[in-house]
């Protein structure tokens, strides 16, 4: 196939988008999200604080970034159980571009924190990943410890102890003020290491030989990928959720002096898999008994979807 063409880089901003590139010369892949309408969408189901909407935010942009791997088919799921004040967060990405999401929370708790950091609202649990491939019906699940880590940090140990990959994670969430108004915006970039002859792992444990024996040390690392991780470094979370900055134009300001080659744009959406169809054979599969004890003062047994927040109600009658 033919190389393609080098072009001038597009200033053309669009929001909900995951943009795949590669910087050639360094062995790097990765993949960009900017995401705007979608993600305002879904922090706006609900009254979350700040600091909860800006966590579920986070956990969003990851789940963009590690789902998009698939291409067309499948679903893959992020979801966090922990003892902190938002003890519950799960994001759903539905191939080849569709979200759902929701952040569980003790309001009480998150209120008298003092800390508003990721770490001090996850405290201490676990992140499970989790993809289901329609094509095989097959079923994979990573889960790494949440011990005051934040998301990123939780997915570089899950990278290093599940793909051995030398990866980098950045994610950034935050709110703009535009001519119609305040709304949400999240970003985030996933670079990876995958050099032709294979990456030198450096987090393996020696075993039982000598203290320091057969360990890497960091200046061991791979020239490239040291340098592909300052470089990513350099980028900042307003730049990230700009939403007047092109996702090309952000990735030319971080390896234009390598080059770097983008490849098509995916688009994101909000998309709720719930539906009256899906609940009504949910609740017929209870007894009558439980059913009753599910009707509310109104008569009526009402069902209120966690991720998009849609009330349905039913009439008991109608499962006799």
């Amino acid at each position: 196939m033919a190389e393609a063409p080098s072009r001038p880089v597009s200033f053309e901003a669009q929001d909900d988008r995951v943009l795949p590139f590669a910087v050639e010369p360094l062995d790097l892949r990765g993949r960009l999200v900017r995401l705007g309408p979608t993600v305002d969408s879904i922090l706006s189901h609900y009254d979350y604080p700040p600091q909860v909407a800006r966590l579920l935010g986070e956990a969003i942009a990851l789940a963009t970034l590690l789902g998009s791997i698939l291409e067309s088919h499948g679903r893959f799921q992020l979801q966090t159980r922990s003892d902190g004040p938002v003890d519950m967060l799960v994001v759903d990405y539905d191939a080849p571009g569709k979200l759902r999401g929701f952040a569980r929370f003790d309001l009480a708790r998150v209120e008298e924190m003092t800390d508003p950091a990721p770490s001090a609202l996850l405290g201490r649990g676990h992140l499970a990943l989790t993809i289901e491939r329609e094509e095989d019906a097959a079923r994979y699940q990573g889960v790494v410890p949440l011990e005051g880590e934040s998301l990123a940090e939780a997915a570089h140990m899950y990278f290093r102890q599940s793909e051995q990959i030398p990866s980098y994670v950045r994610l950034a969430v935050g709110e703009v003020v535009t001519p119609q108004g305040r709304s949400w915006r999240a970003g985030g970039l996933l670079l990876q290491y995958l050099p032709s002859g294979g990456a030198r792992a450096r987090d393996l444990s020696p075993g039982d030989a000598p203290e320091g024996a057969g360990v890497l040390d960091e200046a061991d690392e791979d020239d490239a990928w040291t340098e592909g991780q300052a470089l990513a470094a350099t980028i900042e979370d307003h730049e990230l959720i700009d939403p007047g900055l092109s996702g090309e134009r952000l990735l030319y300001r971080l390896f234009h002096e390598r080059g770097v080659k983008v490849f098509a744009e995916r688009a994101l959406e909000e998309f709720c898999r719930c539906s009256t169809e899906r609940i009504e054979k949910l609740l017929r599969s209870f007894t009558q008994q439980e059913r009753a004890d599910m009707v509310g003062d109104d008569g009526r047994i009402g069902v209120t979807c966690e991720f998009c927040s849609t009330y349905r109600s039913f009439d008991p009658a109608a499962f006799a």
